[in-house]
């Protein structure tokens, strides 16, 4: 029974979002390296700092299923959970609790 409220931030506005600056951080650290194997890449990500702190990097081992998606009434009913604001486009989202009908 909580109420949940997401703020995207819009694709490329990377000023907006500290995840894009990190992913700048860890570019300039490989400096251009051929990234030629797993292990490398995950050793030049664990010797990067952002703001003095070192980043937890693993391997996900774990396979995923390609094309899984929800269906079309699955969709439906989520938005009716879903309060847009009509001014700040699709960007900002409020996902209310699920109420129990009856």
């Amino acid at each position: 029974q909580i109420r949940i409220r997401l703020a995207y931030y819009p694709p490329y506005h990377s000023k907006y979002n500290p995840v894009e600056r990190l992913w700048g951080v860890l570019e300039n650290h490989w400096r251009g390296e051929l990234l030629d194997s797993v292990e490398k890449a995950l050793g030049l990500a664990r010797s990067m700092a952002y703001k003095g702190i070192h980043p937890v990097v693993r391997k996900v081992k774990k396979s995923y299923k390609a094309g899984v998606s929800l269906s079309k009434q699955a969709i439906r009913e989520l938005e009716k959970r879903f309060d847009r604001k009509p001014d700040l486009e699709s960007w900002f989202v409020t996902i209310n609790p699920i109420t129990k009908l009856g």
